[in-house]
């Protein structure tokens, strides 16, 4: 039993393979990543990427899968880009927010004498609003975890969450 998949690429792109890390080059820039998983074999022809196995073992074709997913959202990234929008939600102190580097400080949440900060992985921009923050970068693994450390960085501790609502969340996850 041969398990495959096709992931098409799209106008624009070019995909090359060197060595076990696949290059993606788009208009929005470049992505690499390393695709090597034994049992697994990956061919690039002109309009499209084949992931194939002939193993049986369940753990290698579900592998196929995942490959497959990371080259074709590889694609989307280097064409069209991810943007997550987040909300910043507050009932009685106002939260202040900037950029300072590499971190998103947050400032007077919840009253705190001291600002919380959040890490912004490189590949990624933040921009602040008054009461929205917005993620955009190609790599959608990175812009992701850049957003998941920006709600992080609000968790509430040792108070009732009913109550204690306030934070930094995600609203919604699209492609640019």
């Amino acid at each position: 039993m041969t398990v495959e998949r096709v992931v098409s690429i799209p106008s624009g792109v070019s995909v090359t393979m060197d060595g076990t890390v696949l290059h993606v080059k788009g208009p929005k820039g470049n992505l690499q990543r390393d695709m090597w998983y034994p049992g697994i074999e990956i061919t690039i022809g002109s309009e499209d990427v084949r992931f194939t196995t002939e193993s049986q073992k369940k753990a290698v074709t579900s592998m196929v899968g995942t490959l497959a997913s990371h080259c074709s959202n590889m694609c989307t990234g280097v064409t069209k880009g991810y943007l997550y929008s987040m909300k910043v939600v507050y009932s009685h102190f106002p939260i202040q927010i900037k950029v300072v580097g590499e971190t998103l400080e947050i400032v007077n949440f919840l009253g705190e004498k001291y600002p919380r900060s959040a890490r912004i992985l490189p590949g990624t921009t933040v921009k602040v609003g008054s009461d929205e923050v917005t993620v955009t970068g190609i790599d959608k693994e990175v812009v992701g975890s850049t957003a998941a450390n920006i709600e992080r960085a609000t968790r509430i501790r040792d108070r009732d969450p009913r109550v204690f609502q306030d934070g930094i969340y995600i609203v919604s996850r699209s492609e640019q």
